[in-house]
């Protein structure tokens, strides 16, 4: 009689996790390319950011068109629908380096052209869709900067983070000696 056997399940399992776990370290702060000075650099510039601080409207192209959805008269016959068209290339002159990463992998940018795209049709007036595009451009650069730059820690923190990596090194000796102890008392001495 034949069997037929397969693979244990917990080599699909190990083999289905791989991409969790790079996609779980891909995800991580990846604040280790981000020199210190740039790191500085990044903490101060975003401490002055405000709404007016990138020149948006410059560098951006600002378009209109028909909305879409309920509406009736408004959504056929108005172009209030706000499309804000702003070339990767201009709004990265106007950030600091350790932001780019993250601003380069914001659902915003169109690969394809090398551009953020934002679209906003919340409102029936072309002026609020136009102001809400730049605010949502403006939050998600403020979102990739409390993404990418970490805060400083504090002497306390690093005082805190010493005292246990001092604790856990004596535990660990510790418990190196008490299993060294261990081992040469059940050794024989050779003196019988």
């Amino acid at each position: 009689m034949l069997r037929c056997r397969f693979a244990p399940r917990t080599l699909v399992s190990v083999t289905r996790a791989a991409p969790l776990v790079q996609r779980c370290l891909s995800s991580a702060r990846d604040s280790s390319s981000a020199s210190d000075e740039d790191l500085k650099a990044a903490r101060s510039w975003l401490a002055g950011l405000h709404a007016e601080a990138i020149p948006l409207k410059s560098i951006g192209e600002l378009s209109f068109s028909r909305s879409s959805g309920p509406g009736g008269q408004n959504v056929n016959k108005v172009n209030s629908k706000a499309t804000l068209r702003v070339p990767l290339d201009a709004l990265l002159q106007h950030v600091p380096t350790a932001l780019h990463g993250e601003i380069k992998r914001s659902r915003y940018v169109a690969a394809s052209s090398n551009a953020m795209i934002v679209h906003a049709d919340d409102s029936r007036k072309q002026g609020d869709n136009a102001r809400s595009c730049y605010r949502r451009l403006y939050e998600v650069i403020v979102q990739a900067g409390n993404h990418a730059v970490p805060n400083e820690t504090s002497a306390e923190q690093l005082q805190h983070v010493k005292s246990l990596q001092k604790s856990d090194n004596e535990r660990r000796l510790k418990s190196k000696k008490q299993q060294s102890a261990k081992k040469s008392s059940r050794r024989g001495r050779g003196d019988d």
